[in-house]
């Protein structure tokens, strides 16, 4: 009996093996067919000039950030493919009619490219951004600092709380206490002094409050001055600093009115058309820096990543970008409608994002 029992048991876990084995044969030969047919197929890739995601090197050969990511992708799904250079218009026209199977650059995933042509997950988030001219601040903009309106008004502030204490000073001290004595403006003036000096706490000791109300007053002025002159040597500070560089360019509100380039059909010029800028159109990036060096516009709105890359290549030192993002950006390949390797190309590029070679790829471009 147990004989039988031993043996339905060492049955069970032969079969159990053999169902595994069975099972990883299986898996192993779908993997193996379906890199086979990926081998098979070609697809067919557009790219477009956007450097640093895509750009020819002196040799011809093509390489950037999304190049090299799709690069990889199809080495690791093993997928066969073309590639066909166009504009960007050229590409999202190809892209809608499926003239080419997939789009390698940096396209911005928006509301209107997706009702004509699908995208990958995205592989970076960035922003559109504002490159301007900027010139050198003189001794003029410096001293109209002394003269602005948050410096008057930290300055104005900072004497109306020394005349406060001063006059409260004043009060206790002018009847028992001959250093706030005389007039009434030589009394006022006298406490507005000790005002200043113990705030400054310079301690000249010349004036000090003698009664019992007049030295409550200056405990609590010398505990509270220690926290408010900090604070307004930091506004009066602030409203003195004088940028190096100077701009009239400065915000998204300031390109009403102003000459601004853009890249035709480029989600900068959707965005700035919804926003009811006006702009003129340039086929290349590289162009419309150029005419902002010459002074031809004012302003260049594109993506961040580009424009910062687009500047360091023409190495002028009076152009730069605006720090503040106008609109935040998700970059993605596109996809021509109903791709049957989407969920393939997906794999391949999350695969590629959570590896380290992904790190050091940004870095080199952008860093």
């Amino acid at each position: 009996m147990q004989f039988s029992v031993k043996l339905m048991i060492a049955r069970l876990q032969w079969n159990r093996l053999l169902t595994s084995l069975l099972w990883l044969l299986t898996l192993a030969g779908s993997m193996i067919t379906q890199a086979q047919a990926n081998n098979d197929v070609s697809i067919r890739v557009g790219i477009r000039d956007a450097a640093p995601f895509a750009f020819q090197s002196d040799n011809g050969q093509w390489q950037g950030i999304a190049i090299e990511l799709w690069q990889k992708m199809a080495d690791s799904a093993g997928i066969q493919y073309t590639l066909e250079p166009l504009s960007l218009s050229e590409l999202l026209d190809a892209l809608t009619k499926g003239e080419v199977d997939l789009g390698v650059a940096a396209l911005t995933v928006s509301q209107e490219r997706e009702a004509n042509f699908d995208f990958t997950n995205p592989f970076m988030r960035s922003g559109l951004a504002i490159a301007t001219e900027v010139t050198p601040a003189g001794w003029l903009q410096t001293a109209r600092r002394f003269f602005s309106l948050p410096f008057l008004s930290a300055a104005g502030a900072l004497i109306g709380v020394l005349f406060a204490f001063g006059l409260l000073i004043w009060w206790f001290e002018h009847r028992h206490n001959d250093e706030f004595g005389g007039t009434t403006a030589e009394g006022i003036g006298s406490g507005f002094w000790w005002s200043a000096v113990t705030m400054t706490t310079v301690g000249y000791g010349d004036k000090s409050p003698k009664t019992l109300g007049g030295r409550i007053v200056g405990l609590i002025w010398m505990f509270a001055a220690i926290i408010i002159i900090s604070g307004f040597t930091a506004a009066i500070a602030s409203s003195l600093t004088v940028s190096s560089l100077q701009t009239r360019i400065q915000s998204l509100d300031d390109l009403h009115g102003a000459k601004v380039a853009v890249l035709r059909d480029s989600s900068a010029a959707v965005f700035l058309n919804n926003e009811g800028i006006r702009f003129r159109h340039f086929e290349t990036l590289s162009s419309a820096v150029t005419a902002l060096a010459k002074g031809n516009v004012d302003a260049v709105v594109h993506d961040a990543p580009m424009l910062k890359y687009q500047l360091k290549l023409q190495a002028n030192e009076t152009l730069q970008v605006l720090p503040n993002r106008i609109e935040d950006q998700y970059y993605a390949f596109g996809l021509r409608n109903e791709m049957p390797l989407r969920e393939t190309l997906n794999r391949a590029l999350l695969q590629v994002l959570y590896s380290d070679e992904w790190d050091s790829l940004i870095q080199g471009y952008l860093e």
